[in-house]
């Protein structure tokens, strides 16, 4: 078996790996190695991990639609929680995801002052 580590691999924006076989606890000890603050996502599913690289494009566009969303929310004065880009993972289900910019809205009461989402 040859190890390699991820700070040898290198994804370019607009590019993703996928890594499988990989299980739970290296998803785990993945996420811890990358960090809070970095610019790629995450997504984990029955053992395949992928790696992305958003392009700038997408990052704008992002950042458009997230606006909007708050805006909307905001004209229609419905009440909402922000998450931003959040992790969410459940064990049980072997699945993690990263979403752009997630909202709370149905639950925005539930999740207010929550720093830790238990799904």
């Amino acid at each position: 078996m040859v190890a390699i580590q991820l700070r040898q691999l290198m994804v370019y924006p607009g590019q993703r790996i996928q890594l499988q076989d990989v299980d739970w606890q290296e998803f785990e000890a993945i996420l811890d190695e990358l960090g809070e603050k970095r610019a790629c996502r995450v997504a984990y599913s029955d053992g395949v991990l992928e790696i992305r690289m958003p392009l700038p494009k997408h990052e704008k566009a992002k950042v458009l639609i997230g606006d909007m969303v708050k805006i909307l929310l905001e004209e229609l004065d419905i009440d909402n929680e922000c998450f931003g880009s959040s992790t969410f993972k459940r064990q049980e289900m072997a699945k993690g995801i990263e979403p752009d910019d997630c909202f709370y809205i149905e639950n925005s009461a539930q999740m207010i002052g929550k720093d830790l989402v238990d799904l």
